[in-house]
């Protein structure tokens, strides 16, 4: 174990990835990349500028990068269609920001719409004073003893960038409007502060993602794992007095880890509401059939197609559902009814 970099660390900036983390426990310092896992703590200088020419800081706001700069962020995966897809591995010879909230990986493909990687070379893995690495997963929620199950409105999607963000929001909005106490959560994705900033702008009660749950990404991570943070979450939003939660779930439902979700008896377990985004009546009609496969029929369509009310008029001739806006979502009125369907616990069959 070394302890060549940990003066440095007081220079460094520390990305949104590692908000929790308590800096105290960092007593040294290796170089052994090849044995990093996902969440482990990684020094990073940057090399080359390239996709991302900032990085959210665990203060919450944004901050410019330049070469030589050093941060500290998490090993990672990232799978996000409009941008890039990378694995939780790091090379000595130089990694790849996957996320300017703070993942570091290896970028296996990208979109071609967007610039290569920003490149860093890879400093240093911090390690507590035991010589083990330090991870996200120590500074995780602790487990809630006998917390009680409160009603899940979920909100998925057709893809990155379809709608669900800004749909979890307003309808989290809508619901604070109505008089209940909320928690808006994002359950799965890559970690960054601006959904969660989006959901506390509303006002929910509590306001989480699945890095308080130990995780930087969600992507590549054990089934049982995602399930366990995102139940974790839920558990904690009971004990602090919410009512009820609207939970984010990233991508598309084709993507690896939600298609997973979608067809695992333990979604249905949860679900007491189910707002589904797209942007457009095709993915509309092919989004509901899909879920329609899982037994799930959504409650809502929402996202870009909302816009429209051509498309919107479309999307509820081909499927039956009601498309609502954002501003539909945000009032308490309509919002009301959502969580009188979920507290009936009405079951959802397609």
């Amino acid at each position: 174990m070394q302890t060549t970099h940990l003066a440095a660390l007081a220079d460094a900036k520390w990305t949104f990835s590692t908000r929790r983390v308590d800096r105290a426990f960092v007593a040294g310092t290796d170089r052994d990349f090849t044995a990093a896992r996902a969440g482990d703590l990684i020094l990073a200088q940057v090399e080359s500028l390239g996709q991302h020419a900032r990085v959210q800081l665990a203060s919450g706001r944004p901050s410019n990068i330049y070469p030589g700069d050093l941060i500290v962020l998490a090993c990672g995966a990232r799978y996000a269609p409009d941008q890039f897809e990378g694995l939780a591995e790091i090379e000595p010879g130089g990694a790849d920001l996957l996320a300017g909230g703070g993942c570091i990986g290896r970028m296996v493909a990208r979109n071609e719409r967007i610039k290569p990687a920003t490149r860093l070379l890879p400093m240093a893995r911090l390690l507590d004073a035991e010589g083990r690495a330090m991870n996200l997963d120590r500074f995780a929620l602790a487990p809630v003893a006998q917390a009680g199950r409160i009603p899940v409105i979920f909100v998925l999607g057709t893809a990155m960038n379809s709608g669900k963000t800004l749909a979890t929001a307003q309808l989290s909005l809508g619901l604070r409007r109505a008089g209940y106490r909320v928690a808006a959560i994002k359950g799965t994705g890559t970690g960054a502060f601006g959904d969660v900033n989006e959901y506390a702008d509303t006002g929910a009660h509590w306001v989480a993602d699945f890095t308080d749950a130990g995780m930087v990404t969600t992507y590549r991570e054990p089934l049982d794992r995602v399930k366990a943070g995102i139940d974790l979450l839920l558990a904690h939003a009971a004990e602090r007095g919410c009512e009820i939660a609207v939970m984010e779930i990233a991508d598309g439902i084709f993507q690896r880890e939600t298609g997973a979700l979608v067809a695992d008896p333990w979604l249905k377990d949860r679900i007491a509401g189910l707002v589904f985004a797209c942007g457009d009546a095709v993915a509309a009609s092919g989004g509901v059939a899909e879920l329609a496969r899982h037994g799930l029929r959504p409650d809502a369509l929402t996202g870009i197609l909302s816009c429209s009310p051509m498309a919107a008029a479309e999307a509820e001739a081909a499927t039956g559902v009601t498309v609502l806006r954002k501003s539909d979502l945000a009032d308490p009125a309509e919002a009301n009814v959502f969580a009188l369907r979920a507290f009936a616990g009405r079951v959802r069959a397609a």
